[in-house]
């Protein structure tokens, strides 16, 4: 038995929660991940995992070798990427999470030229508005925006976007242009759910500070939803200049209430916790941030 895959084997199983799962996610048989398991508590001479009719955990020994574990192939990817040089490109599978809209725009038109650069490396996207669990889901490097809402994630901050109050010129036509944040009670909100600014919205103009708490007739638990009823005239929204970049180059949505501030939208670069960002992480956010930068 080759130790190193039967802990990525062990790992995922604890990761993912369940023998099933991991079989998916590596794309093997259950009944191999289950041999694979046997095999090796047999050798170590200890019980890693308890199984139940609906959960799995960890013993003391299990999570202890977990965390070993982890860091060991950690380790073992940095060293086998270290011998080959990076010069020479990357291999295997790299799982990239990111925003639906946000990849739509900005990453996925870009990736052909990272994919040149590695073409014996595989990207699988993940998109998904949702924080995702990066652990569960075997994801290397996850691009979010907004204010982080785990402090525990190990983060590097990419670039910092303004956001705007944004509604098209047929909306205006049909209600008016807002001149200041309590117009807004007069006017349909649109509202992405996922972000922290929700229903409140907070301005700044100068030293003065408010809030208004919108009516919302529609709220959206994707980016790519706020973005069509903003084109479709349904209301107002809040929104960063990233996602609505095309449609405001093109003048089919305008900003609104210029002369106050929003908070900024950062773009983080997020990996899981407790494991060391592997080569072809870091090697995606390179490149990314330096493409991003560039445009």
């Amino acid at each position: 038995m080759d130790r190193l895959h039967a802990m990525a084997v062990f790992v995922r199983v604890v990761e993912t929660g369940s023998f099933s799962a991991a079989a998916r996610d590596l794309q093997i048989g259950q009944p191999n991940v289950s041999k694979l398991i046997a095999a090796l508590e047999d050798r170590l001479q200890v019980r890693l995992l308890v199984r139940s009719t609906r959960q799995l955990h960890t013993t003391e020994a299990g999570q202890a070798f977990y965390e070993r574990a982890r860091r060991t192939l950690a380790e073992a990817d940095e060293a086998e990427t270290a011998a080959r040089g990076l010069s020479k490109g990357l291999d295997g599978r790299l799982r990239v999470s990111a925003p639906v809209t946000f990849a739509r725009l900005h990453v996925i038109p870009r990736i052909g030229s990272f994919l040149d650069t590695h073409p014996d490396l595989r990207v699988d996207f993940v998109l998904d508005d949702r924080f995702v669990d990066l652990m569960g889901e075997n994801i290397d490097v996850a691009l979010r925006g907004g204010e982080l809402m785990d402090s525990s994630l190990t983060a590097r901050k990419l670039a910092t976007c303004e956001r705007l109050v944004v509604a098209s010129p047929t909306y205006l036509a049909r209600m008016g242009t807002p001149s200041t944040p309590g117009d807004l009670l007069e006017h349909t909100a649109l509202v992405y759910t996922q972000g922290l600014i929700a229903e409140e919205w907070r301005f700044r103009r100068g030293g003065e500070d408010t809030s208004v708490r919108v009516p919302t007739r529609l709220s959206f638990s994707a980016a790519e939803g706020v973005r069509e009823a903003v084109i479709a005239g349904l209301g107002l929204a809040i929104s960063s200049r990233w996602v609505m970049q095309p449609e405001l180059a093109n003048g089919s949505v305008v900003p609104v209430l210029t002369d106050w501030e929003l908070p900024n939208a950062d773009l983080w670069a997020l990996f899981p916790t407790g494991r060391l960002p592997t080569a072809k992480a870091r090697a995606f956010v390179s490149w990314f941030e330096a493409t991003f930068s560039a445009n």
